[in-house]
């Protein structure tokens, strides 16, 4: 398969995940899909087939001690700038992935977060750890409050419900 192909094949690959956790979150299939390892496993497995057809003895040793212009050669060419891609969609996902279930788990919105990781990983999980810290110092219940919630919404009788 030419190398093209695999790029344009792994950039549609990602999408229906991020249209998933970004457009419909609580949906009970979006969960099912998120729980899986699996889109990283395929992502991966192309990766490794990239990474070592790009990978040569002058490649290999350059990156052994990397400097910023071996680098830039190395991306130059079109095997090693694919590879570089697929990793940053794969971490991206991951990520994304991340920043879904912890909006799951938390209750903290997220999309933007969702959005922001799509395009520009890193500002994506900035955007949700602020958001988080924003949400944990200001609009957080004290712990008294969240206990006295907790007991009032606790059955009195004594016996647990399933």
């Amino acid at each position: 398969m030419a190398i093209n192909q695999l790029f344009t094949g792994a950039n549609l690959f990602v999408l229906p995940f991020w249209a998933l956790i970004i457009l419909l979150p609580n949906w009970g299939v979006t969960k099912r899909v998120m729980e899986s390892y699996l889109p990283f496993v395929v992502l991966a497995g192309v990766y490794l087939y990239l990474f070592a057809s790009s990978i040569t003895p002058e490649n290999a040793q350059a990156l052994s001690n990397p400097q910023l212009a071996d680098i830039a050669q190395f991306f130059g060419e079109e095997t090693a700038a694919a590879t570089g891609w697929i990793h940053f969609l794969v971490m991206d996902l991951f990520v994304g992935r991340w920043i879904y279930w912890e909006g799951q788990r938390t209750g903290i919105w997220t999309i933007h977060s969702l959005a922001l990781c799509l395009f520009a990983g890193p500002l994506g999980l900035l955007s949700h750890i602020l958001t988080r810290w924003s949400a944990q110092k200001f609009f957080a219940r004290s712990n008294s409050e969240a206990q006295a919630l907790a007991d009032a919404t606790t059955p009195s009788s004594g016996t647990s419900s399933f």
